[in-house]
Protein backbone atom coordinates (compact mmCIF):
# COMPACT_ATOMS: atom_id res chain seq x y z
CA UNK A 1 0.00 0.00 0.00
CA UNK A 2 1.49 3.31 -0.60
CA UNK A 3 2.16 5.60 2.33
CA UNK A 4 -0.74 7.98 3.05
CA UNK A 5 -0.02 11.40 2.73
CA UNK A 6 -1.13 12.93 6.51
CA UNK A 7 -0.74 16.81 5.59
CA UNK A 8 -4.08 15.77 2.85
CA UNK A 9 -6.11 13.97 5.89
CA UNK A 10 -9.47 15.64 6.24
CA UNK A 11 -8.71 16.70 9.59
CA UNK A 12 -5.87 18.25 8.82
CA UNK A 13 -7.24 20.43 6.03
CA UNK A 14 -9.83 21.49 8.70
CA UNK A 15 -6.94 22.86 10.53
CA UNK A 16 -5.31 24.57 7.45
CA UNK A 17 -8.65 26.50 7.25
CA UNK A 18 -8.04 27.64 10.25
CA UNK A 19 -4.76 28.86 10.73
CA UNK A 20 -6.04 30.96 7.52
CA UNK A 21 -8.93 32.17 9.73
CA UNK A 22 -6.75 33.20 12.28
CA UNK A 23 -4.60 35.21 9.78
CA UNK A 24 -7.44 36.93 8.28
CA UNK A 25 -8.72 38.09 11.69
CA UNK A 26 -5.33 39.51 12.59
CA UNK A 27 -5.96 42.52 9.98
CA UNK A 28 -9.53 42.87 11.18
CA UNK A 29 -8.86 42.97 15.33
CA UNK A 30 -7.45 46.53 15.86
CA UNK A 31 -10.44 47.56 14.33
CA UNK A 32 -13.71 45.84 13.58
CA UNK A 33 -14.25 43.91 16.28
CA UNK A 34 -17.54 41.74 14.93
CA UNK A 35 -15.36 40.52 11.91
CA UNK A 36 -12.85 39.37 14.57
CA UNK A 37 -15.14 37.66 16.14
CA UNK A 38 -16.93 36.46 13.87
CA UNK A 39 -13.97 34.91 12.53
CA UNK A 40 -12.79 33.59 15.48
CA UNK A 41 -16.09 31.78 16.33
CA UNK A 42 -15.28 29.75 13.00
CA UNK A 43 -11.90 28.94 13.62
CA UNK A 44 -13.47 27.53 17.08
CA UNK A 45 -16.45 25.87 15.57
CA UNK A 46 -14.34 24.16 13.05
CA UNK A 47 -11.82 23.23 15.87
CA UNK A 48 -14.79 21.07 17.52
CA UNK A 49 -15.71 20.05 13.99
CA UNK A 50 -11.92 18.87 12.95
CA UNK A 51 -11.67 16.60 15.97
CA UNK A 52 -15.08 14.57 15.18
CA UNK A 53 -13.58 14.35 11.77
CA UNK A 54 -10.65 12.33 12.89
CA UNK A 55 -12.44 10.22 14.30
CA UNK A 56 -15.11 9.37 12.15
CA UNK A 57 -12.72 9.09 9.09
CA UNK A 58 -9.89 7.51 11.73
CA UNK A 59 -7.61 9.72 10.58
CA UNK A 60 -6.00 11.23 14.30
CA UNK A 61 -2.52 11.95 13.66
CA UNK A 62 0.51 13.63 15.88
CA UNK A 63 0.32 16.57 13.21
CA UNK A 64 -3.06 17.08 13.67
CA UNK A 65 -2.99 17.39 17.29
CA UNK A 66 0.09 19.63 17.11
CA UNK A 67 -1.30 21.76 14.30
CA UNK A 68 -4.59 21.92 16.44
CA UNK A 69 -2.84 23.28 19.87
CA UNK A 70 -0.35 25.08 17.92
CA UNK A 71 -3.44 27.01 15.81
CA UNK A 72 -5.47 27.81 19.21
CA UNK A 73 -1.96 28.99 21.15
CA UNK A 74 -0.96 31.52 18.31
CA UNK A 75 -4.64 32.74 18.27
CA UNK A 76 -4.55 33.63 21.46
CA UNK A 77 -1.49 35.08 21.66
CA UNK A 78 -2.57 37.58 18.17
CA UNK A 79 -5.38 38.69 21.17
CA UNK A 80 -3.40 39.13 23.62
CA UNK A 81 -0.81 41.56 22.08
CA UNK A 82 -4.04 43.55 20.81
CA UNK A 83 -5.21 43.74 24.23
CA UNK A 84 -1.66 44.57 25.88
CA UNK A 85 -2.10 47.49 23.18
CA UNK A 86 -5.46 48.65 24.04
CA UNK A 87 -4.73 48.31 27.84
CA UNK A 88 -1.06 49.42 28.08
CA UNK A 89 -1.05 49.57 31.71
CA UNK A 90 -1.79 45.91 31.80
CA UNK A 91 1.18 44.88 29.06
CA UNK A 92 3.10 42.78 31.64
CA UNK A 93 0.06 40.76 32.79
CA UNK A 94 -0.84 40.00 29.08
CA UNK A 95 3.12 38.96 28.28
CA UNK A 96 2.62 36.51 31.31
CA UNK A 97 -0.83 35.56 30.39
CA UNK A 98 0.94 34.37 26.61
CA UNK A 99 3.30 32.82 28.14
CA UNK A 100 1.91 30.94 30.37
CA UNK A 101 -0.64 30.26 27.72
CA UNK A 102 2.10 28.41 25.57
CA UNK A 103 4.79 27.19 28.04
CA UNK A 104 1.96 24.92 29.43
CA UNK A 105 -0.11 23.21 26.58
CA UNK A 106 3.73 23.11 24.92
CA UNK A 107 5.05 20.96 27.82
CA UNK A 108 2.15 19.24 28.21
CA UNK A 109 1.58 18.22 24.54
CA UNK A 110 4.81 17.68 24.59
CA UNK A 111 4.80 14.57 27.57
CA UNK A 112 1.50 13.06 26.33
CA UNK A 113 3.61 12.87 22.53
CA UNK A 114 6.30 11.30 24.20
CA UNK A 115 4.41 8.73 26.32
CA UNK A 116 2.76 7.68 22.44
CA UNK A 117 -0.26 9.42 22.98
CA UNK A 118 -1.81 11.13 20.14
CA UNK A 119 -3.44 14.50 22.16
CA UNK A 120 -3.00 16.42 24.83
CA UNK A 121 -6.47 15.59 25.51
CA UNK A 122 -5.40 11.92 26.28
CA UNK A 123 -5.07 12.04 30.40
CA UNK A 124 -3.83 8.82 32.15
CA UNK A 125 -6.59 8.21 34.74
CA UNK A 126 -3.95 7.52 37.55
CA UNK A 127 -2.45 11.16 36.65
CA UNK A 128 -3.40 14.11 38.48
CA UNK A 129 -7.35 14.86 39.25
CA UNK A 130 -7.73 17.89 38.16
CA UNK A 131 -6.63 17.54 34.76
CA UNK A 132 -8.24 13.94 34.40
CA UNK A 133 -11.71 15.95 35.40
CA UNK A 134 -10.72 19.27 33.22
CA UNK A 135 -9.64 16.93 30.03
CA UNK A 136 -12.30 13.46 30.98
CA UNK A 137 -14.96 15.62 30.92
CA UNK A 138 -16.29 17.40 28.22
CA UNK A 139 -18.92 19.87 29.94
CA UNK A 140 -16.11 21.01 32.39
CA UNK A 141 -13.70 21.72 29.57
CA UNK A 142 -16.14 23.62 27.43
CA UNK A 143 -17.65 25.30 30.60
CA UNK A 144 -13.85 26.51 31.73
CA UNK A 145 -12.87 27.50 27.47
CA UNK A 146 -15.69 29.03 27.23
CA UNK A 147 -15.81 31.24 30.33
CA UNK A 148 -11.97 32.05 29.64
CA UNK A 149 -12.90 33.39 26.14
CA UNK A 150 -15.59 35.25 27.04
CA UNK A 151 -13.58 36.78 29.67
CA UNK A 152 -10.95 38.32 27.58
CA UNK A 153 -14.15 38.57 24.46
CA UNK A 154 -15.39 41.26 26.56
CA UNK A 155 -12.33 43.09 27.24
CA UNK A 156 -11.53 43.15 23.61
CA UNK A 157 -15.24 44.65 22.72
CA UNK A 158 -14.90 47.42 26.11
CA UNK A 159 -11.95 48.64 23.89
CA UNK A 160 -14.94 50.00 21.35
CA UNK A 161 -17.78 50.32 23.61
CA UNK A 162 -19.35 49.30 26.43
CA UNK A 163 -22.43 47.54 24.90
CA UNK A 164 -25.87 46.95 25.27
CA UNK A 165 -26.63 48.97 28.84
CA UNK A 166 -28.37 46.52 31.53
CA UNK A 167 -30.23 47.39 34.49
CA UNK A 168 -28.34 45.33 37.51
CA UNK A 169 -29.57 45.36 41.02
CA UNK A 170 -27.04 46.60 42.84
CA UNK A 171 -26.25 49.71 40.93
CA UNK A 172 -28.28 52.60 40.22
CA UNK A 173 -26.90 52.86 37.03
CA UNK A 174 -27.21 50.53 34.43
CA UNK A 175 -23.78 48.40 33.14
CA UNK A 176 -22.69 47.70 30.00
CA UNK A 177 -23.06 44.11 28.49
CA UNK A 178 -19.56 43.88 28.09
CA UNK A 179 -18.56 44.83 31.58
CA UNK A 180 -21.00 42.71 32.86
CA UNK A 181 -19.86 39.39 31.22
CA UNK A 182 -16.48 40.71 32.12
CA UNK A 183 -17.14 40.98 35.97
CA UNK A 184 -18.86 37.67 35.73
CA UNK A 185 -16.37 35.63 34.36
CA UNK A 186 -13.47 36.82 35.45
CA UNK A 187 -13.03 34.03 38.44
CA UNK A 188 -13.58 31.30 36.24
CA UNK A 189 -11.06 32.88 33.80
CA UNK A 190 -8.58 32.66 36.34
CA UNK A 191 -8.97 29.26 37.68
CA UNK A 192 -8.49 28.12 33.95
CA UNK A 193 -4.90 29.93 34.54
CA UNK A 194 -4.44 27.89 37.43
CA UNK A 195 -5.46 25.03 35.11
CA UNK A 196 -2.20 26.08 33.12
CA UNK A 197 -0.06 25.89 36.18
CA UNK A 198 -1.14 22.97 36.90
CA UNK A 199 -0.53 21.57 33.77
CA UNK A 200 2.34 22.96 33.01
CA UNK A 201 3.94 21.45 36.49
CA UNK A 202 2.26 17.79 35.67
CA UNK A 203 3.93 18.14 32.41
CA UNK A 204 7.24 18.98 33.61
CA UNK A 205 7.02 16.16 36.26
CA UNK A 206 6.22 13.37 33.53
CA UNK A 207 8.74 14.62 30.96
CA UNK A 208 11.41 13.89 34.36
CA UNK A 209 9.98 10.52 35.11
CA UNK A 210 11.16 9.50 31.39
CA UNK A 211 14.16 11.31 31.72
CA UNK A 212 14.62 9.51 34.74
CA UNK A 213 13.73 5.96 33.37
CA UNK A 214 15.94 6.58 30.18
CA UNK A 215 18.59 7.25 32.06
CA UNK A 216 17.99 4.38 34.52
CA UNK A 217 17.91 2.03 31.56
CA UNK A 218 21.41 3.66 29.45
CA UNK A 219 22.76 2.55 33.07
CA UNK A 220 21.73 -0.82 33.17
Amino acid sequence: MADENIFLFIPNLIGYVRVVLAIVACFFMATDPWMTVGLYLLSGFLDAFDGQAARYFQQSTKFGAVLDMVTDRCSTLCLFIVLGQFYPAYLVTFQLLAVLDIASHWIHMYSALIRGDNSHKIIDLAGNPILRYYYTNRYILFFFCSANELFFASLYFLHFSAGPQLSVPWNTEPWGMWKLLAYATVPFAAMKQLISVVQMVVGSKNIAVIDVAERSKLRS
